[in-house]
């Protein structure tokens, strides 16, 4: 054995056998492999009533949420048509063929080439009196040229195409979770204003009954043009009212109209606000938002991205090891391009890398490596982000109970004020203002019960999308509710 055989087999055997961060690198490529950074969620949510528990409201799919049928039928009808959710699902195509675009280099490359030409070629007069006639050559040919990844930068740009296709495949489940929530609150929106102009309605038949009675009253010498007058004006602003209503509620159909992927029209209803219920789960443990929510895993899969794409930077500094072959034949005529051609082929062996490009590629590696720390601040971003969400629900969820209660009784009081105005009125206890004053108080009161009772049901869809319900869904399931 020569001294260079040893001492190749010497290298060989460091290789494999003794430097297994060398073999890490022929195995993946250069460039630092992914490690996720360090984050410390809370041990608990703020605003959670009780201990962590495993079980969360985010186990639920979103048909086991949401109990109005009509409610559910438009939700998934939604997840049918909804143009935001169909190009999220053309993106994800659109990387999973640039996965196979990057990957597609690993493997040799084959191409033909054909040619045609025709010629004359200057021979010099020392060699001779030689025809100097043009002639034709056709040549036919296949070639092979094939990158060695030796330093990864195909594994790395592989790596990280794989990673923008699972982002995409977050973003859709995003996109999923959003549009079930937004289907869901521009619905009890929806119902909240017709409860709305359902208490209009009630109040413009009472203020047109107020009018009737002060009518007689004033015609009957016993009250003044003014109490008149007054419940007159009531009556117009509750038929003002009646008729901004019916505009706000052709609008919120409209707006879910477009989230069903469909032009404008009449949307129908279900269960009616005062009758819409809600599961109670708890939020479940800190730890698990992190695998849960689409915008989180996303977050985490374009940092891989970016990692990888450091590791593509790096490689750009190493030269490219390639082999290239050729074979094919050559004529005076296309008729003899495949008989009695002669054979062209050759195989060659290259090495080719940078020396100096204006400090281009140490740009483009800084240039990588500040964008890994971007990401990694936008993943910790979106994780903060997520768990105000969470707290900013379970606060909701909480304090919409009390005001829940406290405007029910207001509601309530306020009934009973009315009446007793009335009866006072009627014999002669009290006056005109003191019936408008409690039929105006009143009605403002029934619409703020209402907006509270939609609070309440919106409170229950927002902490479901910020705890990434349907999270253990499939993607067949989630348009199917059982």
């Amino acid at each position: 054995m020569t001294s260079r055989s040893l001492g190749a087999l010497i290298v060989g055997v460091a290789l494999l056998t003794g430097c297994a961060s060398l073999r890490n690198k022929l195995l993946h490529g250069v460039g630092p492999d992914y490690q996720r950074p360090s984050v410390m969620p809370p041990e608990e949510f703020r605003g959670m009533l009780g201990p962590p528990e495993a079980a969360s409201l985010a186990d639920l799919p979103w048909w086991g949420v949401f109990g109005d049928p009509v409610l559910q039928g438009l939700i998934k009808e939604a997840l049918e048509n909804n143009y935001n959710l169909q190009t999220a699902v053309a993106r994800i195509e659109e990387s999973r063929a640039l996965v196979g675009v990057a990957a597609s280099q690993f493997y040799p490359q084959v191409a033909y080439q054909a040619e045609a030409a025709r010629q004359r070629e200057f021979i010099p007069p020392i060699f001779g009196p030689v025809a100097n006639a043009p002639f034709n050559a056709f040549l036919g040919a296949v070639s092979v040229t094939w990158e060695i990844d030796v330093w990864g930068r195909i594994r790395r740009s592989t790596e990280a195409a794989r990673a923008t296709l699972l982002a995409s495949e977050e973003a859709r489940r995003g996109v999923m979770l959003t549009l079930v929530s937004d289907v869901a609150t521009a619905y009890f929106q929806l119902i909240e204003l017709d409860r709305e102009l359902a208490i209009a309605r009630e109040s413009a038949e009472t203020y047109t009954d107020t009018l009737e009675l002060f009518t007689r009253r004033y015609t009957g010498g016993t009250d003044t043009k003014l109490s008149t007058s007054r419940a007159e004006a009531a009556l117009d602003a509750s038929a003002a009212s009646i008729a901004a209503l019916k505009r706000e509620i052709a609008q919120q159909e409209n707006a879910i109209s477009v989230l069903l992927g469909k032009h404008p029209e009449s949307i129908p209803r279900g269960t009616a606000l005062v009758e819409q219920t809600m599961p109670e789960m708890p939020p479940g443990l800190p730890s698990d938002l992190l695998q849960r929510r689409p915008d989180i895993l996303q977050a985490e899969e374009t940092m891989i991205n970016a990692n990888a794409e450091i590791g593509v930077a790096i490689a750009n500094f190493f030269p490219t090891i390639g082999l290239s072959a050729l074979y094919g034949n050559e004529a005076s005529t296309i008729g003899n391009l495949f008989k009695n051609g002669f054979s062209v082929w050759n195989v060659v062996g290259n090495v080719g890398g940078p020396l100096f490009q204006g400090g281009k590629l140490l740009e483009q590696y800084e240039a990588q490596k500040a964008f890994w720390d971007e990401m990694i601040a936008q993943y910790r971003e979106t994780i903060v982000q997520a768990f105000r969400e969470v707290s900013d629900a379970l606060a909701a969820q909480a304090e919409l109970v009390g005001e829940r209660v406290a405007r029910e009784k207001q509601v309530a009081a306020l009934r009973e004020a009315v009446e007793l105005s009335l009866l006072r009125y009627r014999g002669g206890h009290a006056t005109y203002l003191d019936v408008l004053d409690a039929e105006q108080q009143l009605y403002p009161a029934e619409d703020g019960l209402a907006q509270t009772q939609r609070d309440q049901l919106s409170a229950v869809v927002t902490l479901y999308k910020a705890l990434g319900g349907g999270w253990n869904l499939s993607d067949a399931d989630w348009g199917k509710p059982h």
